[in-house]
């Protein structure tokens, strides 16, 4: 797998920061927020080689994939991509996660 897997880094921190901040995602956000076209391959890949417990709900007669993260997930646990470091840094300046980060993984 590539550095930047199948994505470019702004796409990876675009979806990374959304699912960060409790927002649900579909292929037209990320389409109008990055011009990305690689949602589903960036949510298969923070699930399993980062441990993200992204949920996918399909939506309306086209099936529309939504990504969101469970509410009971804390972002302060979550492991990020080299592509989006710099978020947690930006999360923990704002508040949402404590300083210090993420411990590593998902517990839940």
């Amino acid at each position: 797998m590539g550095e930047h897997w199948y994505s470019n880094p702004t796409q990876i921190y675009f979806t990374c920061r959304a699912l960060a901040l409790g927002q649900t995602l579909n292929h037209m956000d990320v389409i109008r927020g990055v011009k990305g076209w690689r949602l589903g391959a960036i949510a298969h890949t923070l699930r399993t080689e980062y441990g993200w417990p992204i949920v996918t709900e399909y939506r309306g007669p086209e099936r529309i994939g939504h990504y969101h993260l469970p509410k009971y997930c804390d972002p302060a646990q979550l492991d990020y991509p080299p592509s989006a470091q710099h978020l947690v840094a930006e999360l923990e300046a704002s508040g949402i996660l404590p300083c210090g980060g993420r411990a590593g993984g998902v517990d839940g």
